[in-house]
């Protein structure tokens, strides 16, 4: 995917990365940043009302598009290499079972149907021909007629973003659904994670694997005490529910998982991230 990059004019790649900024009228076609000084004025004012490094980010963007596109593809390279890839190996297979479910039932019960299913906040409006989405600002309709482009994620969960720009492929980024958020948890699971959490050494080892993933010696070592203390504070955070692992080589790692003590509460979590 990073080839079709590479692909893109400077002029079609400026105006996808300015897409945050809403630099460019929505609903029809207008000057380029690149060609007309207003619209590049426009682009830099709205985003130094984001902050400076997004400002700087617009204009190094407006003076130099080739550079910024090197650096945007080395830095995706690096992310891949450092953490992206381990994760896609894991989310892949799932999220290709989702987009397989999502075209048998667009295929067999239709658009509306398709839709719905993606979120309530997505309608078919057959006579008109277009998908309304309730949450667009200005009330503006994505048209179905150049196609669609679904895609599902992982992350998001409840959010549906949507890009609708004018001669662009309309495309709806949608949460998949999670059995583990479709069921709520019992009164006795409820128990154990509220037991579990109740020590003050959990507490604190919580802390630390909210933030990243750790080995249990290494879990030992920044809090003081021995591999086989640590792992029965662990095993009964595990028991819990609370903590994921996974195997690195010769390691096992350990973090928290956060949607899930979320979902215990919003004042429970900041304490923990605070």
């Amino acid at each position: 995917d990073l080839d079709l990059l590479d692909k893109l004019t400077d002029e079609q790649f400026v105006d996808a990365a300015l897409e945050f900024t809403s630099a460019l009228a929505y609903s029809s076609a207008g000057p380029h940043a690149l060609d007309d000084p207003e619209v590049r004025r426009r682009a830099v004012d709205l985003a130094a009302s984001r902050g400076p490094q997004q400002t700087r980010f617009t204009e190094r963007l407006l003076t130099d598009p080739p550079g910024v596109r090197a650096w945007l593809r080395q830095f995706l390279e690096d992310c891949d290499e450092a953490f992206f890839a381990e994760t896609w190996s894991r989310l892949r297979h799932p999220l290709a079972a989702e987009a397989r479910h999502r075209t048998e039932l667009l295929r067999r019960r239709g658009l509306a149907e398709a839709l719905s299913s993606v979120s309530s906040a997505l309608s078919l409006d057959e006579t008109a021909g277009r998908i309304v989405v309730d949450k667009l600002t200005e009330g503006h309709t994505v048209t179905a007629d150049g196609g669609l482009l679904l895609v599902p994620t992982s992350l998001g969960r409840p959010h549906l973003m949507v890009l609708h720009r004018y001669r662009w492929q309309p495309v709806l980024h949608y949460p998949v659904s999670s059995p583990d958020l479709a069921v709520p948890p019992s009164v006795e699971q409820l128990t154990l994670r509220m037991t579990a959490l109740s020590h003050p050494v959990r507490m604190r080892i919580c802390r630390h694997l909210a933030r990243s993933a750790y080995t249990t010696g290494e879990l030992a070592q920044v809090h003081g005490m021995t591999a086989p203390e640590i792992s029965r504070h662990l095993g009964v955070l595990k028991r819990a529910g609370l903590i994921t692992t996974r195997r690195r080589g010769r390691y096992v790692l350990h973090q928290l998982d956060v949607g899930v003590v979320a979902r215990l509460g919003s004042d429970f979590l900041e304490g923990l991230l605070r």
